[in-house]
């Protein structure tokens, strides 16, 4: 399902997966928008290519490492999670920094990280915003993507 919003940059090219279950999710549409008639506020439709990758790289942030060993994939996910409880220091930013580079770099259809930023938000001392963009595989064009945390 999309439970994330797709803002990266359009592109012609068609992203490269490296896995097998990568390439195609769902999301949630509205009625007739070419989804399936499960009632009339909401259809399910796919989301393929950047819109994919930019679900699958915010997922990958928000699940802790070792989650999804039992379905045999031990190593996914980002230890953002053990973030929570902390101040919302330098520290525990520069944490932040490292945990989202060592999941994005695990990422098999990224092909370089461009812009990481990890920054306190206004007004909310237990939330950091972080801001990056990455290359796609076989894709000129980055993907910009942004998320709050609560720590």
């Amino acid at each position: 399902m999309a439970l994330t919003r797709y803002t990266g940059t359009v592109s012609t090219l068609s992203l490269a997966s490296a896995d097998s279950w990568g390439t195609v999710d769902l999301r949630v549409v509205p009625a007739g928008e070419g989804g399936l008639p499960i009632g009339d506020v909401a259809d399910v439709a796919t989301v393929s290519g950047r819109e994919n990758l930019a679900q699958a790289l915010v997922l990958r942030l928000l699940t802790p490492v070792g989650s999804l060993a039992a379905l045999g994939h031990p190593a996914y996910g980002c230890r953002l999670t053990e973030l929570i409880g902390r101040l919302n220091d330098e520290s525990t930013r520069n944490l932040a920094r490292l945990f989202t580079l060592e999941a994005l770099a695990a990422e098999p259809r990224v092909a370089q990280v461009l812009d990481l930023r990890v920054e306190p938000v206004a007004g909310q001392p237990e939330v950091v915003q972080i801001v990056f963009s990455v290359l796609p595989l076989d894709d000129d064009a980055p993907l910009a993507l942004a998320l709050e945390i609560s720590l």
